[in-house]
Order: C-alpha cells, then sequence, then structure tokens
C-alpha cells in the first residue's frame, strides 16, 4: 500500500522556508541519509521539497468562478514544504518510518494512504492505465 506523506513545516521552520533560506548543509545531509535508507529499504517511491508560496498559487471553488490567489500565503498556519510517496505493508510500518524521520520541533508529517484504481474496480482501474501509458508516450 502506498501512503503519501505531506511534510508540514510550523514556526521558525516555516518562517526559514518563506523566506527562502536553505537548508543548513548538516541538515540537508541528514535527510538525505534519511531519504537514502527509503530507497535501500524498497520504501521510498518519490519525494520531494516545495519552493516558498510566493512562487505558487491557490485556487479556491465556491458557488461562482474559481478564485485565484497569487502567494505568499500570510494566513497559512503550517506550510507544505514537500512530499514523500512511501510504498509500506501497513500504517504501522508508514508511521514507523515516519517516526524516524528527521524532522524540526514542531514540524509535522501527515501519512494519507493512496487510493489504488482496483480500489474502485476493473472499469476505472483500466481507464487509469490507459491515461499512464499515454502520459509516458508524451500524449
Amino acid at each position: 500500500m502506498r501512503f503519501m506523506v505531506f511534510v508540514k513545516l510550523t514556526g521558525k521552520t516555516a518562517a526559514d522556508y518563506e523566506a527562502g533560506a536553505m537548508p543548513e548543509p548538516d541538515d540537508l545531509a541528514t535527510m538525505m541519509k534519511f531519504n537514502e535508507e527509503l530507497v535501500n529499504a524498497g520504501v521510498m517511491v518519490d519525494g520531494q521539497g516545495f519552493q516558498a508560496t510566493v512562487k505558487g498559487a491557490r485556487v479556491k471553488f465556491g458557488s461562482g468562478k474559481p478564485v485565484v490567489t497569487d502567494g505568499p500565503f500570510a494566513e497559512s498556519k503550517e506550510l507544505l514544504g514537500g512530499y514523500w510517496i512511501w510504498n509500506v505493508n501497513s500504517k504501522e510500518e508508514a508511521v514507523e518510518w515516519a517516526s524516524k524521520a528527521p524532522m524540526a520541533e514542531g514540524d509535522v508529517l501527515e501519512l494519507r494512504q493512496i487510493f489504488e484504481m482496483e480500489d474502485f474496480g476493473p472499469e476505472v482501474a483500466a481507464q487509469e492505465a490507459a491515461l499512464f501509458e499515454r502520459m509516458e508516450k508524451g500524449a
């Protein structure tokens, strides 16, 4: 089963992040070591960090036309700093890996199980397979 792990930054970490500060070399090395452990264990499928919200946008949906707000997102108490996708055998295994992550005090990892298309039945799974095949071909 796959889990999306959201990296939520708070406090000083979020402020530094929004200011465009790059991680300290030691912190980056520690995170890369953790990522290597995930890869070596066959857990990590994907993972990336996000740039500051000033380079992003939000699209809010209501009863009318969607409203687009360019970053930065000053009202945020937590900022998404990045994500991982992990392939594990159980939620407990995902929590175990998350507990080992080298995060700053106050930061939060949110783990959400990803639906597999088979969960929706064979017709939807076949439609998704066709879409992914087209994406791989660049269509």
